[in-house]
Order: C-alpha cells, then structure tokens, then sequence
C-alpha cells in the first residue's frame, strides 16, 4: 500500500507530472469551487439586501471566499488518504494534479487572508466569521467521522447572516428566523452531499451521523431540513406569505422529493438550487 500510494501521489493518469505542474495546476478543482463559490455569491446577495455599500459587500464576499478557499484545500488534503484508497480520481490530489504540500500550503494562506477580512468588517462580525471557518476546518479535521457531523454545517451556515448584519452601522444582529433557516440549510446540504460517498466512507472508517442512519434517512431526512429551511424563510418575516413564499415552499417540496429517489449528485444539486430561490425570497424580504 504505501509503494502504490507513493506512485499515485507523485503522477497523474497519463504519467509522471511534472513537478511544478504537478503542484499547482490542480490546486483550482482542488478548493471544491462549485460550492465556494455559490457560498461566496449568496454571501454578497445577502450583504447587498441587508444593506451594504459595493466596499461593504466586496469586503464581507472577499473574507468569505478566503474562508472557502481554506476549507476546500483543507477538506481534499485531510481526505487524501482515504481517497487514495478508494481510488477518486476525481480528486486532483489522486489524480496528482496537485501536491498535498501545495494544498496544504494554500489552505494555510487562504486562512491568513481570511482572518483580517474579517476582521475588517468589525471584530464581532470577524469574529463571528471566524467561528463558522474554525468549525469548518473542525469537520475536515476530527468531526467528519463522529455523530456531531452535522454541527459544524449547521453553526457556519447559521452565523452567516450574522457576519453580514454585524459589519453593517450599529452592528445589528440578525432575525432569528434568518438564522435557523441558514442553520437548516447548512445541515440539509451536509446530508445530501454525503450521499453518493456513504458506502466509500464506510469502507474508509468515516462514520458520520449520514454514514450511521444509511442512505434512504439521510435522504429524507436531508429533504426535510431543506423544506424546514424554506418554511422558515417563508413563515419568519413580520406580515402575510407573499405569492413567492407558497411557491417556493411548493416547489421545494416536488423538487426534494423527486431528488430524494435520485442516486449521485441530484439531491446536492437540488439543495443549491432551492438556496438559489430562497436567496431570491431573502433579496425580497430584507430590502431596507
């Protein structure tokens, strides 16, 4: 095993890579883009509806991608063992399109710019931020594997909003409801994106709290926290439920169910594209 991780690390699929290639030409694939970058979007959505000016909103979209960033590259080289076992060749630190010491060095960099973005919005909105990265390194690093798997998605998800209000004049704290439907969201995403793997993690000794209830609850039970999220964002705000929010609350419910019965990536997918929607429904209701 060690001789065929060896050779696995030290060359891509057509052959020995060259070193400086090697090292960073897959670091891009390697920081997980696709969610960083819709975290990084609603993020600058949420700060232009709460208010923010463009240095504002550029501030709280800069901080939150640095943050991304180091927990993507985290993520692949805190996995690079198991992956190496289960042979994802998807993965560019497998396929040796990136070096695990420039992973890690670039997860290293990306937390440091990080912390002074935050910082910059204001120290309890920095350090709010800072809290959501820190669990999500959290989850990379130790909790991925135990029952509170769903926790660090949950807590940095649910202090999102709470970093976009707190960097605004008077450091004004979020609706609760804003909060919990951000904190549901986050778990919901959590259980939907480790279905397709279960069966690899189990293999691998990744026994998360989705990897202990099996395929068919996560499923479900990633349905229902969406919905649950949606029906907070629907229900939260003072006043009548808008046209928008029944039919979002409707849509979201055909969408995860059909989804739920779907194998690979759909219902992770459908999860995006519900917070899509209810970033729509978020630009509506928090218009100052």
């Amino acid at each position: 095993m060690p001789v065929r991780t060896t050779q696995i690390t030290e060359s891509g699929g057509g052959g020995p890579v060259p070193r400086a290639g090697r090292a960073l030409s897959g670091l891009p694939a390697a920081c997980h883009p696709l969610p960083a970058l819709a975290v990084t979007l609603f993020t600058a959505v949420l700060a232009v509806a709460a208010g923010h000016g463009p240095s504002g909103v550029a501030l709280a979209a800069g901080a939150v991608a640095a943050g991304q960033l180091s927990v993507g590259w985290c993520n692949d080289r805190a996995d690079l063992r198991r992956d190496l076992v289960t042979g994802r060749r998807d993965k560019p630190l497998v396929a040796g399109t990136a070096s695990p010491a420039a992973v890690a060095r670039a997860a290293v960099v990306a937390l440091l710019v990080c912390v002074p973005l935050s910082l910059a919005a204001g120290a309890l909105a920095g350090a709010v931020h800072l809290a959501g990265v820190a669990a999500a390194w959290g989850y990379n690093l130790r909790l991925k594997g135990t029952a509170l798997s769903w926790a660090p998605y949950a807590l940095a998800f649910g202090l999102l909003p709470a970093f976009v209000t707190l960097g605004l004049p008077g450091a004004p704290w979020p609706p609760p409801w804003l909060m919990a439907a951000a904190a549901l969201l986050g778990a919901g995403a959590h259980f939907a994106n480790v279905l397709p793997d279960i069966d690899d993690d189990l293999a691998t000794g990744v026994v998360g709290l989705p990897q202990r209830l099996g395929a068919r609850r996560s499923a479900a039970l990633a349905g229902l926290l969406v919905l649950g999220s949606a029906a907070a964002l629907v229900a939260g705000p003072p006043g009548r439920v808008s046209a928008y929010g029944w039919a979002l609350l409707a849509a979201t419910a055909g969408a995860l169910l059909l989804a739920s019965r779907s194998p690979g990536r759909l219902p992770f997918r459908t999860v995006m594209a519900v917070a899509g929607a209810d970033v729509v429904l978020l630009v509506v209701e928090l218009r100052p």
